[in-house]
């Protein structure tokens, strides 16, 4: 399974989000696993790298980007991928970046804690504690 992650999975283990943390850390241990293969897109590293830089110095913004271009697959942002999220309908245009770059990049599914903003999704759209649950259930 070839799951692209959304910004804000990734950002609750970054920033320790409770009550989120422990699940998002447990879906990063299973791609360090290689139980699945993870893929962030191009605009989370950039998002990631911005806000990190903001928070704790581009020093340490660039630390915390190797180590999730070292464990995930990057989904580029291409033409192809901005063609498609603007006719793709979602309400929130980063949103259908996110699955439009999920798409071209061969994923399977997406995981997300806002499942509602995908609703047009042509792939299956999991939250988190779903996503551990499918993925325990093949095992």
């Amino acid at each position: 399974m070839k799951v692209l992650f959304d910004t804000n999975v990734v950002l609750d283990v970054l920033l320790a989000r409770e009550p989120h943390f422990e699940v998002a850390a447990r879906l990063f241990s299973l791609v360090d696993n290689k139980a699945i293969d993870g893929l962030i897109c191009a605009t989370t590293v950039t998002t990631i790298h911005y806000l990190a830089a903001k928070a704790v110095g581009a020093k340490k913004a660039a630390t915390h980007v190797r180590a999730l271009m070292a464990l995930f697959e990057v989904a580029p942002v291409s033409r192809a991928v901005l063609a498609g999220a603007m006719e793709r309908g979602f309400d929130d245009f980063e949103d259908a970046l996110l699955h439009e770059a999920a798409l071209l990049s061969g994923a399977t599914a997406i995981v997300t804690r806002n499942g509602k903003d995908f609703a047009k999704a042509a792939l299956p759209v999991f939250e988190p504690v779903a996503l551990l649950a499918a993925v325990a259930s093949t095992r």
